[in-house]
């Protein structure tokens, strides 16, 4: 497995535009903590920036001796909003991007049956440059439980459209997550994102699903127990013989100073991703 950082640590949760941390210190923040990656998002570097933007974001990555997992390109993606699924209408772009930064994969958002026919269009488009498209398992979209997931993935049926399984938002939207659900899901994973969370009524963050009606929760670090059940998780993986990414997706912590989050984020996933 191939531990990566998302660039999410540098936004607040609900507000994943601006970046509170240059990519160049972002970058050796994540090479000191021991990652082996990043996972770009368009905070740092999208389809809105420029071509000398996007190469100097893939040299500053490279300079630190880091590979890059997978790019999501835009904002709408991002928010999950009603534009997202837009991207798979125009994907060169985003196509573009992947190629510069040497990313394998492509984050996109479906949001209804209508989508489908432009991912089955896109993933045909992404396969001609050797790239793949995933979809993570997220509220408010056609991934937000397992069942409508495998549904989705098996209509769009492109060996280059897959899953990024995530955890958190399968227990948001009251769906199981451990060994059984990974196994299920397995011929579509291809990456891995881990966000940790306590579920209560009075959560600080409440978060609308389809399938439920609005959800609260709080967030903690990955690190804390108390929340998702990591160890279940990698029992999970490698039990399906996982051996792509495993993405740190958690916004920083006002309380938590980066750097800290990031290497006891790193230190405890690389002690699951070596047990058993």
């Amino acid at each position: 497995m191939k531990l990566s950082l998302s660039v999410r640590l540098a936004e607040e949760f609900l507000s994943k535009e601006q970046a509170r941390i240059p990519l160049d210190d972002l970058a050796v923040l994540a090479k000191e903590a021991g990652y082996d990656a990043l996972c770009m998002r368009a905070s740092q570097v999208g389809v809105q920036s420029s071509v000398e933007e996007q190469q100097q974001a893939a040299a500053i990555i490279r300079e630190q001796g880091l590979d890059v997992t997978m790019v999501t390109g835009d904002f709408d993606v991002v928010y999950n909003n009603e534009q997202g699924p837009l991207g798979l209408r125009n994907i060169e772009p985003f196509l573009n991007l992947a190629t510069t930064l040497g990313a394998p994969m492509i984050r996109v958002a479906l949001k209804t049956e209508e989508d489908i026919t432009f991912a089955q269009q896109a993933a045909e488009l992404a396969a001609d440059v050797d790239l793949q498209l995933v979809h993570q398992c997220h509220t408010l979209s056609l991934f937000e439980t397992v069942e409508g997931i495998e549904r989705t993935l098996q209509q769009i049926d492109r060996p280059n459209f897959g899953l990024i399984y995530e955890p958190a938002n399968l227990e948001i939207c009251g769906q199981e997550y451990g060994p059984d659900i990974i196994q299920r899901l397995s011929p579509w994973i291809r990456n891995v994102y881990l966000q940790n969370q306590t579920l209560k009524p009075d959560g600080e963050v409440t978060l609308d699903t389809w399938c439920r009606g609005p959800v609260s929760f709080d967030l903690i670090p990955i690190h804390t127990p108390g929340g998702i059940d990591f160890p279940l998780v990698f029992e999970g993986l490698r039990a399906i013989g996982y051996d792509g990414p495993v993405t740190a997706h958690q916004s920083g912590l006002k309380t938590i100073p980066d750097e800290v989050t990031a290497k006891a984020t790193a230190d405890y996933l690389r002690g699951l991703m070596h047990a058993g």
